[in-house]
């Protein structure tokens, strides 16, 4: 093993060291990059290492990576889009959603946790945000279900995993990132959103059809209400008029950045107010409920553009350190071709997501293997709808799945930690179904962008 190994081996293990002992995420990875510069920089100066190490050439071009960062328009559409979820979420949609469908589905056996999926899936659709989703799904629904004698799992695992879809269905600001680390315009933010478009709406109806099959087989799994309210033609208006809200933001949203009117920021924007405009119409806007959107905003994007700084440092001295050129001859030299080297970069980072946030992953893992994999032949897109989809389960996934400390927050008493890892385990496997099946039938993630931008 070269000097180089050594150092870059040395990197993330330091790094997953501090996650460990708790230090903040940023400082970690930024701290990590200087004092393995000095180190890179002692061994060249003092010892004659055989480094291609520069000072100059890592540290020295921080200040220009950095406001890269902060310069580039598309990073515009990140508070933007989250000010959108987050003023969704104060807005009321989600109530008059679920209260509209349950008198629609509710009767099924089944039917409240299959109508979680369906109000998860156009909060999906609407917001990106996910603990804003699970928080509210749970809060929503888990009390309703366990008083209609649902299976604890099944409850709180529908209402955490659903939650989850907002990371992966457009407008979703992962792959705003995703696409921004990528680099390349094979894999713009549109092409991106269009691609895990079918992906996200097939998770949705796995989800569906789990719930259902299971309720089937197993009687007191999710049994139908015993006094169940007549299905009359006031029922379905009321679920039209609550579905229709957000179904206009979402075609206003999706619809301009996929006709070519409007920038995914341009996008992003319109998004914002009509979110305002959304909480207007149902009474919900106020001066505090601004303030608190703007604050929870704030909050978010400086979390994320820490990670982005840290990350930045970390990558500049790996990058100086020779870590492109050993993760390129590990990914090379693995005795695979293509497709078995795309499997075993989706096992890692599933591994990653057991211990990493999917912010760390985007920021740090991606733009280090994306270009390898590029290089073998591998679509962009499939690459990555693929990735973003593994990235999703790092929200269910112990001892880091942040979605299961949302929905832990707001379960009822009764609901121990055990009930919520046996509730989102189906739903993982699902999850990594899915991710087969988009790997075996690369069309699910490439057909609809090529439709969409054949020509563009």
């Amino acid at each position: 093993m070269g000097i180089e190994e050594i150092l870059v081996f040395c990197m993330f293990a330091s790094f997953m060291g501090l996650l460990l002992l708790g230090f903040p995420v940023a400082w970690s990875l930024a701290g990590i990059g200087f004092l393995f510069a000095i180190i890179g920089h002692i061994l060249v100066e003092y010892f004659n290492a055989n480094l291609w190490f520069s000072w100059g050439g890592t540290i020295g071009v921080l200040d220009r990576r950095l406001f890269g960062i902060v310069a580039n328009e598309l990073m515009v559409a990140l508070p933007l889009f989250i000010f959108m979820g987050i003023m969704l979420d104060r807005s009321g949609i989600a109530e008059r959603l679920m209260n509209s469908l349950v008198r629609l589905l509710g009767g099924l056996r089944g039917g409240y946790a299959v109508t979680v999926v369906i109000v998860g899936i156009l909060l999906a659709a609407s917001t990106g945000i996910v603990g804003a989703s699970v928080v509210l799904l749970g809060m929503l629904s888990i009390g309703p279900m366990l008083q209609a004698k649902y299976n604890k799992s099944l409850a709180v695992g529908t209402a955490c995993s659903v939650g989850t879809l907002g990371i992966l269905v457009p407008p979703s600001i992962m792959l705003v990132l995703m696409a921004d680390r990528l680099g390349t315009s094979e894999a713009s933010v549109g092409r991106l959103f269009m691609g895990a478009l079918i992906p996200g709406i097939m998770l949705g109806v796995m989800y569906i059809a789990y719930i259902l099959i299971a309720a089937y087989f197993k009687k007191d799994f999710a049994p139908a209400p015993e006094n169940r309210e007549p299905l009359n033609l006031k029922a379905i208006y009321e679920v039209l008029v609550a579905v229709l809200p957000p179904m206009v933001l979402i075609v206003a949203v999706l619809g301009s950045i996929f006709s070519g009117v409007a920038t995914t920021t341009e996008a992003s924007a319109v998004g914002a107010l009509g979110a305002m405009l959304l909480a207007l119409f149902n009474r919900r806007l106020s001066y505090k409920v601004v303030s608190s959107a703007l604050y929870q905003t704030t909050r978010t994007t400086a979390f994320i553009f820490g990670i982005f700084v840290g990350a930045t440092v970390f990558a500049v001295v790996l990058r100086g350190l020779g870590g492109d050129d050993v993760i390129r001859d590990a990914i090379t030299g693995l005795p695979f071709g293509p497709a078995g080297v795309v499997l075993t970069v989706m096992l890692v980072v599933f591994l990653l997501g057991f211990f990493l946030d999917w912010v760390e992953i985007t920021l740090i893992i991606l733009p280090l293997v994306a270009p390898v994999v590029f290089s073998l032949g591998v679509d962009p897109i499939w690459f990555a709808i693929l990735f973003a989809i593994c990235l999703q389960t790092s929200f269910l996934t112990p001892p880091v799945g942040f979605a299961l400390f949302y929905i832990k927050g707001v379960c009822p008493p009764e609901i121990t930690t055990r009930d919520i890892y046996l509730g989102v385990a189906p739903f993982v496997a699902l999850q990594l179904l899915g991710l087969a099946l988009v790997f075996f039938f690369e069309p699910l993630a490439t057909w609809l962008p090529g439709q969409v931008y054949s020509g563009r």
